[in-house]
């Protein structure tokens, strides 16, 4: 384990992650096609509450390795898919057409300082960022589950889509920290 104290930064993530919506992840085992778009709220609730425990362990700022993130950086970075997923959604049910800006998630790490950030707090930002994106997708209109958004790079996404991406992100860095 290495505990973090100045930011080393991880090799930038430059994978296309949007094959999880076709085929089941070989890494954390999320299944795309057990998902419908009426359980997408539940499902960032339910994949997000363990962090609350995982948080509070006493190895949360250790790295298990020099470019990989610790629980506490991956807790910070769930925190903050959770403020960008909803501004998403919000775009993708209130505009025609939107293109989400691109989003660096390396460099919002090394911005935020992920690595010094209080475990405590970022507890509870997961919770107050999560909560109001998963009482957003409880409350998508049946008509709008097909709504499309455009990401930067070109992917097409629907509200339904981005929920599953979303959930899959989330269900991934959970296994990420072995939750």
């Amino acid at each position: 384990m290495v505990r973090v104290s100045t930011p080393i930064t991880p090799p930038p993530d430059e994978k296309d992650w949007t094959w999880t919506l076709d085929r089941v992840c070989p890494d954390c085992g999320f299944d795309p096609s057990a998902i419908a778009p009426g359980d997408i709220a539940a499902a960032v609730a339910q994949a997000t509450r363990p962090w609350q425990a995982v948080l509070l362990r006493p190895d949360v700022r250790d790295r298990p390795a020099p470019t990989t993130w610790s629980a506490l950086e991956y807790g910070a970075h769930v925190r903050d898919v959770c403020r960008v997923f909803l501004g998403r959604v919000d775009a993708v049910l209130t505009q025609d057409d939107p293109h989400f800006a691109n989003w660096d998630q390396d460099q919002a790490a090394l911005d935020g300082r992920y690595w010094q950030l209080d475990p405590a707090l970022v507890a509870d930002e997961i919770a107050a960022a999560s909560d109001p994106l998963s009482a957003r997708y409880a409350g998508v209109p049946d008509d709008a589950w097909s709504r499309p958004g455009l990401r930067s790079n070109g992917s097409s996404f629907t509200v339904a889509t981005l929920g599953t991406y979303l959930v899959h992100d989330l269900v991934h860095h959970l296994w990420d920290v072995r939750a």
